[in-house]
């Protein structure tokens, strides 16, 4: 596993009116930034992004996002994995329900004990 992905939307308290459209979204009703973050268990950074204007939600910055840059340009590390007999050449990211169905997210368990 490469690192947990997710975005962290960050109160702009100080912006400057003439940006404070391109940074707010409705529901929250004040500026905001997105910081897109992958980090691994040991709390080690990867990756960050910042959204740019008018990005206001975590799949709208993911498509802007460098993130899977090396992997189109073919210098990603091979990581090499097998799950129930199917190879997997680079590593996987651990994300929330919100993202996609990317091959490279794996999403957590809603109820990881059988509660249900």
């Amino acid at each position: 596993m490469v690192g947990s992905l997710d975005g962290l939307h960050w109160a702009w308290e100080n912006c400057p009116t003439s940006y404070q459209g391109r940074f707010t979204r409705g529901d929250h009703g004040h500026p905001m930034v997105i910081l897109e973050a992958v980090a691994s268990q040991d709390l080690w950074i990867w990756h960050a992004f910042f959204g740019s204007p008018g990005l206001i939600n975590d799949i709208n910055v993911l498509n802007r996002s460098p993130i899977f840059n090396n992997i189109y340009d073919g210098s990603a590390p091979d990581s090499s994995f097998e799950v129930r007999g199917t190879p997997y050449k680079y590593g996987y990211y651990l994300v929330d329900g919100i993202y996609l169905e990317y091959a490279v997210f794996v999403k957590s368990f809603t109820c990881p004990h059988g509660s249900r």
